[in-house]
């Protein structure tokens, strides 16, 4: 089955702009695209509003726009739009479940409004089953110039970042971008230190290179999958939020990971993630992985 790239639109500038990423790369990619408007009949009692009909002849009318200024700027891409009736979060996340990528627009730094910062899209983030991209309003084309990055983190064993990594490569290939992979690592508390930890850190030559050997292994099958991907490796000492947000500025979009388990109070979308989809610039894509 064919996965569309899919974005969610509430008519917008900033799921607008999220339209706008979804229908490029869907081109890049070879995909089609489908257009999903959350919809959901709310009467106001102190205002008249309209009544249910004319609330979704208004949703058909903006949902037509949307998709005709994609048309017009892609002529060949094939587009569907959908309307869905019900709780948007829960409509954006069986969209996402359908689709290759999900896309969703956000406003800019700090505010906790529209799809992203508010309930509805912190709840598609983490419930998604498939990777999510956040987009700010006003991203533009231009940010996809050569020379910028396609920037991913990378933490734990190759098994761990599989998916997070088959992402970053999947799109640096359709884009003909350079893939940087970013290891962030720390100091460890005493404690952590075992005999076995201590060995293979001593055969290793310190935390250093040991993190640089990891951070290969974890690539060598991407690199052997994709050969024709630049590659630059990039192992800094630090926390993960802090090393990738201080290369953010050469990326065309931020890749991270996010645990697709729940916990006791819910799914989460993690403290990285967290920060790159609240601080970096450039578009986000979450992907959840075991």
């Amino acid at each position: 089955m064919t996965r569309p790239i899919t974005a969610g639109v509430d008519g917008s500038e900033e799921s607008l702009a999220g339209l706008a990423w979804a229908a490029r790369e869907a081109v890049r990619r070879g995909l089609p695209l489908r257009v999903v408007h959350a919809w959901r009949f709310q009467p106001h009692d102190a205002i008249d509003t309209g009544d249910e009909d004319t609330h979704a002849q208004w949703a058909r009318e903006g949902l037509a726009d949307a998709a005709r200024t994609v048309t017009e700027r892609h002529p060949g891409l094939d587009v569907t739009t959908d309307i869905v009736q019900g709780p948007p979060a829960e409509t954006l996340i069986a969209a996402a479940g359908e689709a290759e990528i999900l896309v969703l627009g956000s406003r800019g730094h700090g505010r906790v409004v529209g799809f992203l910062l508010g309930s509805v899209g912190q709840q598609a983030i983490a419930g998604a089953t498939r990777p999510v991209v956040r987009v700010r309003a006003g991203d533009e084309p231009s940010a996809e110039a050569a020379g910028r990055e396609i920037v991913v983190g990378q933490q734990g064993d190759p098994e761990d970042s599989a998916a997070v990594l088959r992402f970053a490569f999947e799109t640096a290939a359709a884009r003909g971008a350079t893939v940087r992979a970013v290891r962030a690592w720390t100091l460890p508390p005493l404690f952590a230190y075992s005999p076995g930890s201590l060995k293979l850190l001593d055969e290793a030559g310190g935390l250093e290179p040991y993190e640089k050997k990891a951070l290969g292994e974890a690539l060598r099958p991407w690199r052997e999958r994709f050969p024709d991907v630049a590659v630059v490796e990039h192992v800094e000492m630090g926390s993960g939020g802090q090393v990738l947000l201080s290369v953010s500025g050469r990326a065309q979009l931020m890749v991270v990971g996010r645990r697709a388990h729940r916990t006791a109070v819910g799914a989460r979308i993690g403290s990285v993630a967290h920060g790159m989809l609240h601080l970096a610039d450039c578009p986000v894509a979450v992907v959840p992985h075991d």
